[in-house]
């Protein structure tokens, strides 16, 4: 069977590629004509911007499913949350249908609705409610903090411990989070894609099987990194301020305002629904001291390299 994935070349789609071509699929990984994808085999890579109806058609042809997996959670010029999230996801439906794909399945976030805290959630939901009257089988998956190989959550975190002797938690008092696996994503996303009969047109949650502070969560990473640093929580409305900065400064921002509006209310429940998957699909992976070690990058703090003035030259 082939699948087309959007977004293949990012964090979960790479790793959706991958479990797809080791059972046997073949695998279009749609991505941006600039982006420099690496050749792997059983991979077929296709360029495509995510609003270029006609590239997309291309690009599916062949398919039997499409997974939307691009998505963004910071706007740069042109690239906003209405133009990759609604527009994007209403290019991608439709050119679906001119080639003839069967299933599209579509990565969510676990609270996006159309009152959220912010033009991502909402951004989002719209993009859900695209998928689910464009007429295909489909199926929406609302997942919460992903983490692996190659993450934000990860890869950013334990390299702010590598670099500040303090980090800062958001708000003033506690929130929850439930850490998924980006394997256990996949298992759900991969399993749509082949048209099991179990997610035809239905949204599904994928959260891990432990709840757990964000301070305890990052004081694990901590731990597994070697690190011991200082935490302080300040104001949601301090975090908004920073993230302004992290955005304007880095290529990959430490914290972005979309992640403080999410971290701010918490990540262990969908809005405004959705179903648990089928049992043997539901997430097994614990966030666990050998989770966390599988998924760090090498020792290393931010440098110059992370700054977007240094990238541009």
């Amino acid at each position: 069977m082939r699948v087309a994935i959007t977004g293949g070349t990012g964090f979960v789609g790479r790793h959706l590629a991958q479990r797809l071509v080791a059972d046997g699929h073949d695998v279009t990984v749609v991505c941006r004509p600039r982006v420099q994808a690496p050749r792997s085999p059983g991979l077929v890579f296709a360029a495509a911007d995510i609003g270029d109806e006609r590239a997309l058609r291309r690009a599916f042809d062949g398919a039997e499913a499409v997974v939307h997996c691009a998505g963004i959670n910071r706007e740069i010029g042109r690239q906003t949350y209405r133009a990759v999230h609604v527009d994007g996801t209403a290019a991608v439906v439709a050119a679906a249908r001119t080639a003839g794909v069967r299933r599209l399945i579509v990565l969510s976030f676990l609270r996006a609705r159309a009152d959220g805290p912010g033009s991502y959630h909402r951004s989002k939901w719209a993009a859900e409610e695209i998928v689910r009257a464009s007429g295909l089988d489909h199926t929406v998956v609302k997942a919460g903090v992903i983490h692996g190989a190659g993450d934000h959550m990860l890869d950013h975190v334990s390299r702010a411990f590598d670099t500040f002797p303090v980090f800062g938690l958001v708000g003033l008092t506690e929130r929850p989070v439930r850490p998924v696996a980006v394997a256990d994503v996949v298992r759900v996303l991969g399993a749509a894609a082949v048209g099991d009969p179990r997610l035809r047109n239905r949204t599904i949650v994928a959260l891990g099987p432990e709840e757990l502070t964000l301070e305890a969560a990052l004081r694990r990473i901590a731990e597994v990194r070697g690190r011991k640093p200082r935490f302080i929580r300040l104001p949601v409305v301090a975090h908004r301020l920073l993230s302004l900065a992290w955005e304007a400064a880095m290529v990959v921002p430490l914290v972005s305002r979309a992640q403080v509006e999410i971290l701010a209310e918490g990540v262990v429940e969908p809005l405004p629904f959705a179903d648990e998957p089928p049992p043997d699909l539901r997430p097994t992976t614990p966030f666990t001291a050998s989770a966390i070690a599988a998924g760090l990058p090498p020792r290393g703090g931010f440098g110059r390299s992370d700054l977007r003035l240094c990238a541009r030259g």
